[in-house]
C-alpha cells in the first residue's frame, strides 16, 4: 500500500509539474506575443468618452445589446465544437483562381472586387487598391495550433506579391479579420490604414506609424483619393486575448466614389443599424454581407444566411455577396450550408446574388460570376 501511495504520489508530482509548466508557458505567450496587439494609453481611453459607443471604459452595441454568454451557453457551445459535423470541411482543398501582382498594378478598369476568401478582398476602385480585413495567413489565431486550417491551400497571391496598397480597412480586431503577420508583411506598402476607434492601437504596437492610421467613430467619414470612406455600425464585440473584451470598437464600412457606392458589413448580427443604413446612404450598388459562422448561441453577433438576405433588402443594394464563409470552420455547421441558405432566400426575395470563386475579379457594374456553383 505504501508503494502504491509512493508511485501515486510521484504521478501527481509530475501531473503537476507538467500543468504548472504549461501554465507557465502561458503566461509568458499572453504577455510577450505580439499577436495579442496594444492598448489604449489613458489619453485615448478619455478621447473615446466622446463616443455614444463607449461607457464605463468598453464600447458597447446600439441599444446596449448584451453579447456576454451565460456559463451555461459557454458549455453547450463548448460541447457543441467537440461534435462531428458531416461536410464541415471541404473534402480537398479549395481551387482558387490565381492572379498575379502585374495583372493588379496595371489595372485601369472600372471598380472590381477581388475575394480572396472570408472577408478579405481587394477593391479596384478609382485606380487605386483597397484591402479589407487582410487575413491571408492560414490559421485564424493567436497560434497556429489553436485553429483549423483554411480551406484553400494556396492564396490567389501570395501577400508578399501585392503590389502597392493604397488604403486598409479593418472591421473589428478578432483574428479572423486583422492578422498580425498579414499586417507585418504589408505594412511597408501601404499608404493608409482606416479602422474604427480603438483598433489604431493594435497597429502601433506593430510599428506603423501612428501618421499613417486613422480611427472613426460609427458613422464619422473621411475622404481621399476621390473616396469617402465611412464607418457605420455593426453588432458584434471586440478582443484578442483575456483581458481586452470590446476595449476596440467594432464597424462596417461604406466606400463611394463619383460613380459607385459600396457596403462592406464586417461581421454583425441582424439589427436595425442595416435599415438605418440604408436609408441614410442607399441604395448600393454592391453590398459584401456576412453569411456563415453562425449559431443559435450567439444569434447576436452573427447572421443566419435568411438574415443576410434581409439585410440585402433593408440596404436597397443592387447586387450582394455572401462572404464570411469559404475560407475557415469557425462554427458547427457544414462548409456549405450558408451559402446553400442565403441562395434559396436570395431567390425566394428575388436578390440579385453573386458568388465568385476565390480570386476571381467581379465588376461592379456587371457582377457575375463565371464560375457558377464552384462549391459543389
Amino acid at each position: 500500500m505504501k508503494f502504491i501511495l509512493k508511485i501515486l504520489k510521484k504521478v501527481l508530482l509530475g501531473l503537476g509539474i507538467v500543468i504548472g509548466v504549461i501554465f507557465l508557458i502561458s503566461v509568458i505567450f499572453l504577455y510577450t506575443s505580439p499577436q495579442f496587439g496594444g492598448k489604449a494609453s489613458d489619453e485615448k481611453k478619455q478621447s473615446y468618452t466622446k463616443s455614444d459607443n463607449y461607457t464605463d471604459g468598453k464600447f458597447k452595441n446600439a441599444g446596449n445589446i448584451s453579447t456576454e454568454m451565460s456559463f451555461k451557453d459557454m458549455m453547450k457551445a463548448t460541447a457543441g465544437m467537440l461534435k462531428k459535423i458531416p461536410n464541415a470541411r471541404p473534402n480537398h482543398s479549395l481551387q482558387v483562381q490565381k492572379i498575379d501582382s502585374v495583372s493588379i498594378d496595371n489595372y485601369k478598369g472600372e471598380a472590381r472586387i477581388i475575394w480572396f476568401g472570408h472577408s478579405t478582398f481587394l477593391v479596384q476602385i478609382n485606380e487605386k487598391n483597397i484591402l479589407i480585413d487582410p487575413m491571408l495567413s492560414d490559421v485564424p489565431a493567436p497560434h497556429p495550433w489553436l485553429g483549423s486550417k483554411r480551406f484553400n491551400e494556396e492564396p490567389p497571391i501570395a501577400i508578399e506579391q501585392l503590389p502597392k496598397i493604397d488604403v486598409v480597412l479593418l472591421s473589428h480586431d478578432h483574428y479572423d479579420h486583422l492578422d498580425y503577420e498579414s499586417i507585418i508583411k504589408l505594412k511597408d506598402k501601404v499608404e493608409v490604414f482606416y479602422t474604427p476607434l480603438g483598433l489604431g492601437n493594435h497597429l502601433l504596437a506593430w510599428g506603423i506609424d501612428d501618421e499613417k492610421i486613422t480611427e472613426l467613430d460609427w458613422w464619422e467619414n473621411t475622404q481621399l483619393y476621390g473616396l469617402t470612406f465611412t464607418s457605420t455600425p455593426a453588432q458584434h464585440f471586440s478582443g484578442r486575448g483575456l483581458s481586452d473584451r470590446d476595449q476596440t470598437l467594432w464597424c462596417s464600412w461604406i466606400i463611394k466614389s463619383s460613380t459607385e457606392q459600396l457596403f462592406f458589413s464586417g461581421d454583425s448580427g441582424y439589427g436595425a443599424h442595416f435599415k438605418e443604413i440604408g436609408e441614410k446612404y442607399g441604395p448600393f450598388d454592391f453590398a459584401m454581407i456576412e453569411c456563415g459562422q453562425y449559431n443559435e448561441l450567439w444569434s447576436e453577433i452573427h447572421m443566419f444566411p435568411e438574415e443576410t438576405a434581409q439585410a440585402a433588402i433593408d440596404l436597397k443594394t443592387k447586387s450582394m455577396m455572401p462572404i464570411h464563409w469559404g475560407a475557415f470552420k469557425l462554427a458547427q455547421h457544414s462548409w456549405t450550408d450558408p451559402i446553400e441558405r442565403v441562395e434559396k432566400k436570395a431567390a425566394e426575395l428575388s436578390i440579385p446574388m453573386v458568388i465568385p470563386q476565390i480570386g476571381e475579379p467581379v465588376l461592379i457594374s456587371k457582377p457575375v460570376a463565371a464560375s457558377n456553383d464552384w462549391w459543389k
